[in-house]
């Protein structure tokens, strides 16, 4: 396994921008051998728009079931793991939309 750490950048994240930074480094890493731990420790704040741009757009690179085979989530506080599951469930919804069309 490798852990992603997200305390190590930054402990409250807000901004698109610095998620899709963060997927950037992430990518390569899921796409790796070892499944990743998505590591937010230590983390007060992940926006819904860091949460969509950093995690749930990683499901426009692959589908949901690989996913998640290959991550898994630590140290989610309980509103950082709201935005994460709505972007996901948003982002999802969006994603099978467009492919069944």
């Amino acid at each position: 396994m490798v852990t992603f750490r997200f305390a190590d950048y930054d402990t409250d994240f807000g901004t698109r921008e610095m998620g899709a930074r963060l997927r950037e480094k992430l990518i390569p890493l899921i796409k790796g051998d070892d499944r990743v731990v998505l590591d937010f420790s230590g983390v007060n704040v992940v926006s819904n728009s860091f949460a969509d741009e950093c995690i749930a757009k990683l499901l426009l690179e692959m589908p949901l079931d690989e996913l998640k085979k290959r991550t898994t989530f630590r140290g989610l506080n309980p509103m950082a793991e709201k935005s994460v599951l709505v972007a996901l469930q948003r982002r999802y919804s969006v994603t099978k939309q467009a492919s069944s069309e």
